[in-house]
């Protein structure tokens, strides 16, 4: 028999492993589980030198989550670890942010730890203790398959859905994880905190780059690669320069504000090119995109990646965490993947995500998705397009 986690055995014979931030979530996961009789284990992981973000509002895994995750982890009466990631966490995240922002990429800090630090280290370690499952506070959802696998879907809070920072999640991972908060509602949660009497039931929400204790990620990237505040050129779209900045680190795909430039009508950033330090800006238009090249595909839908695609795979893709799925095709080319979004997506950024869903909207299947490599806007076919961010450009195919 199946218990509440699908797992087999009954929940005092099942040693689950709780991921705990010291936030309500994770706590209330926690929670709820040791309520239901599973044998809990609760895991906080340092994660970077947190003194200088101790008493700062917003941040996450800084030494008063630390303190309030031991905490809950007391008054709940299970065993508590915190171990010392800081390592492996600046060598996966921090070093990886930096590198993709002197490249003239935007990038999401909290998938890589997700998909490294968390999913891979963390789980291992699970494992190591016996455990049947990691759980986490995440609002995403799993349900078993029928050959006994486990689908990632929506939140059934659209407004907290997670699932565009856990696409790069693997099946093998997505089978041991389990997301008890899938199917609740932040208010749902602050409720049980209360009726469970933990102590962070209205604590804020983390909101900014953990590791980012003044609120500035240039900080952070000046001191490991300088180069990338280096000043250069302001150009337009013909390469005409119109002004300078103080560095390529300051812009990202789709920015107006503080671009410093006096023009007649609106200007954006519509490319950054990192080896010339030039910041290209054009009108909004120039800013939609059709086409996208990935990267570093993951796919966790039905069968066989390739096999799914066939000629094309008719899917949905967010391109970013606040934007809503758009419909879009998925296709294998010369050697990798591409995404054709029907409508065109505005301020399409690399080192972004494009997260694949089986549904525009509702609890709908996580399918993957692959980091943004280059974006192009559509041509006719056998003209060569505009490209967003890469050396040469792409060839756009006739319109699908």
């Amino acid at each position: 028999m199946l218990n509440s986690l699908d797992l087999e055995g009954r929940p005092q014979d099942t040693r689950v492993v709780v991921a705990m931030s010291g936030g309500v979530d994770s706590s209330v996961t926690a929670a709820l589980l040791k309520s239901q009789g599973y044998d809990v284990v609760g895991i906080t992981l340092q994660l970077y030198d947190h003194g200088a973000a101790t008493h700062r509002k917003g941040a996450c895994c800084a030494g008063r989550d630390i303190h309030d995750a031991r905490d809950v982890a007391e008054r709940l009466g299970i065993p508590h670890y915190v171990l010392d990631y800081e390592s492996r966490f600046r060598e996966s995240v921090i070093d990886n942010f930096a590198a993709s922002y002197a490249i003239g990429e935007t990038p999401v800090p909290c998938i890589e730890c997700n998909r490294s630090v968390k999913f891979r280290d963390l789980l291992a370690t699970a494992r190591e203790l016996g455990a049947a499952a990691l759980a986490t506070g995440h609002y995403v959802a799993s349900r078993r398959l029928d050959d006994g696998s486990r689908a990632m879907v929506c939140a059934a809070d659209a407004d907290r859905d997670q699932s565009y920072f856990l696409f790069a999640t693997t099946q093998e991972q997505l089978d041991y994880l389990r997301f008890p908060l899938g199917d609740m509602t932040k208010p749902q949660t602050r409720e049980l905190a209360r009726q469970f009497g933990l102590s962070v039931a209205d604590k804020q929400d983390s909101q900014d780059i953990c590791f980012v204790p003044s609120g500035r990620y240039t900080d952070v990237i000046e001191r490991m690669k300088p180069n990338a505040l280096e000043p250069g050129d302001i150009v337009d779209l013909d390469g005409r320069v119109i002004g300078r900045h103080e560095g390529i680190v300051h812009f990202t795909i789709g920015q107006r504000r503080g671009l410093g430039i006096a023009a007649s009508a609106p200007l954006y950033v519509i490319k950054l090119d990192a080896a010339a330090r030039r910041v290209i800006v054009g009108p909004r238009e120039a800013l939609r995109m059709h086409r996208i090249a990935l990267r570093d595909l993951n796919w966790i839908g039905n069968g066989p990646l390739d096999r799914a695609v066939g000629e094309g795979l008719e899917l949905f893709v967010k391109v970013r965490s606040t934007r809503g799925p758009q419909p879009a095709w998925l296709r294998a080319v010369n050697g990798g993947y591409e995404v054709e979004l029907v409508g065109g997506e505005e301020g399409v950024s690399p080192g972004q995500a494009c997260v694949f869903y089986d549904a525009a909207d509702g609890q709908a299947r996580v399918l993957g998705g692959g980091f943004i490599k280059s974006a192009a806007a559509r041509s006719p076919v056998g003209i060569p397009v505009r490209d967003a961010n890469v050396e040469q450009p792409l060839v756009a195919a006739a319109r699908l």
